[in-house]
């Protein structure tokens, strides 16, 4: 099967952040299980370039647009690799590529007459780029719902997108697919902002130079950024070598831009005749030591903070971290450091290290290092049901209820050693049956979780496996998970610890 994810392409008006690096790490979680699920998987992310203040930023460095997108396109690419992102493509709004396309399907719209020359005013929001309808600007008191500024009066002729025309058909899909749009109190906020009413949309702006895309036939007016940059999740793929993965699987976005993708942007498919994507996922956000993120207030999680957890902890405890306590239902994530030495020391030093640490080492202390033969599978009935709970959980995006699950069978686990205590049975000849299935069951067990592990924490996993002797994963992830597959016979290798204890 394939499997198409994305996470929304970043402004490259500055560096990337804790938001950026959250969405992109869980995409990449997402789409490396459905690797090792033997789904063929596309994973796309990248730049959004065309704003109107990547113009503004560019002339105040004395650069051109295109150098400071180059320059910011550039750190977020840099920024993906070191942390392991494996991305198969990385779209930049800047690429004639990417543009063509935008023409193409513009002009399609403009030929179906959902896109048409008009005259607009009303309440603009520089800072998003968007006209907010005069209900909407009178809630938010006439000030941006993003920075704040406030919004200002406009009369301008556009080309408008007829979104009106899609309430019915939106509604429509809703209601036969509900998890289309996750999670469900997304889903609701969106069916009633719906049901609201839609008004046409303006996707053209005049004045803007030569940075940004022209509507066709039109060199006057220019594309909207917003529009432009969701045609991406399309244009990237609309190829004779990649059509295969359309529509979208799933696309994974911050709660802030649920609008463009669950209305605006199915709307613009509806009128291209094009599929829908399956889902549309909007986390929730990251908030620091329980106050919102601010620069000012100096609890901004920037790249250096990011490194440096990642040069204290390593980079698959901060995977783990972003996967297990981030903000992927509706309500918001606190980033607190004394929470992620917690789960640090909690989850990953005292429970997953100690309990591989220690059924490697008695294997080593009682039976040579090779792993027994048996047939008791004390712990099997308890697998089959964790992982059968894990891979439901993971194939609905549910990662924090997933590594839940794991955890828990962890902790069972070290409480199977302390109740058959090995260090007892190896003193006793006549308990060498029970000491040989004990051996087993936990190494099992260990062998099991490494491969639950692997799309989260793949260099820890692979350490987990290299020390229990079985290599690099080659098989598919559901037979892997299946109770027995480890040999008798199997020589462990080198036991060391898989994490320092922090303080």
């Amino acid at each position: 099967m394939k499997f198409y994810v994305t996470t929304p392409i970043y402004y490259v008006n500055d560096r990337p952040h804790i938001g950026h690096v959250y969405t992109t790490t869980i995409a990449d979680i997402v789409a490396r299980y459905h690797r090792l699920c033997g789904d063929d998987v596309f994973f796309l992310t990248g730049t959004d370039e065309h704003a109107a203040k990547v113009v503004e930023s560019a002339a105040q460095r004395g650069l051109t647009p295109q150098q400071w997108a180059d320059q910011n396109a550039q750190a977020f690419q840099e920024t993906f690799k070191k942390l392991g992102i494996a991305n198969d493509d990385f779209i930049r709004t800047s690429e004639d590529r990417h543009k063509t396309k935008v023409q193409q399907y513009v002009g399609e719209l403009l030929q179906s007459g959902d896109v048409y020359l008009g005259e607009y005013e009303g309440w603009y929001d520089a800072g998003q780029e968007e006209y907010l309808p005069e209900n909407k600007a009178k809630e938010y008191e006439f000030k941006s719902p993003f920075n704040g500024k406030p919004l200002v009066r406009k009369a301008e002729k556009n080309y408008f997108f007829r979104l009106s025309r899609y309430a019915e058909p939106l509604l429509q899909r809703i209601a036969d697919q509900p998890d289309f749009i996750q999670p469900n109190e997304r889903r609701n906020e969106v069916v009633n902002r719906i049901r609201e009413g839609l008004n046409d949309v303006p996707i053209s702006r005049t004045g803007a130079g030569d940075w940004g895309i022209k509507v066709p036939g039109d060199d006057a007016h220019t594309i909207y950024v917003w529009i432009d940059a969701l045609i991406n999740y399309l244009s990237t793929v609309d190829t004779p070598e990649r059509s295969k993965y359309w529509p979208a699987d799933v696309h994974l976005l911050a709660k802030d831009i649920l609008w463009f993708h669950a209305v605006i942007w199915p709307a613009m498919l509806l009128a291209l005749k094009r599929p829908l994507p399956a889902h549309v996922y909007a986390h929730g956000f990251w908030i620091s030591e329980g106050q919102k993120m601010s620069k000012s207030l100096g609890n901004f999680i920037d790249l250096e903070r990011i490194d440096r957890y990642v040069a204290d902890y390593g980079l698959d405890a901060l995977r783990y971290y972003l996967a297990s306590n981030g903000p992927l239902a509706a309500n918001d994530s606190d980033f607190a450091e004394a929470k992620f030495i917690e789960v640090y020391n909690t989850d990953l030093a005292n429970e997953l290290g100690n309990l591989v640490n220690r059924a490697l080492s008695m294997l080593n202390r009682y039976r040579q290092g090779v792993v027994p033969q048996t047939t008791t599978a004390d712990l099997r009935a308890e697998a089959e049901k964790t992982f059968t709970v894990y891979r439901t959980s993971m194939d609905k995006l549910d990662l924090t209820g997933a590594l839940a699950e794991v955890r828990l069978f962890v902790i069972r686990a070290n409480r199977y050693v302390e109740e058959n205590a090995p260090w007892k049975l190896a003193k006793a000849p006549e308990q060498a049956a029970r000491l040989d299935a004990v051996l087993y069951n936990l190494l099992e067990a260990v062998r099991l979780i490494s491969v639950a592990l692997l799309p989260v924490m793949p260099t820890i996993a692979g350490q987990m496996r290299t020390q229990l002797g079985v290599g690099e994963f080659t098989g598919k992830l559901p037979e892997e998970l299946a109770w027995g597959r480890l040999p008798a016979g199997t020589k462990i290798g080198t036991v060391a610890p898989l994490f320092p204890k922090k303080v």
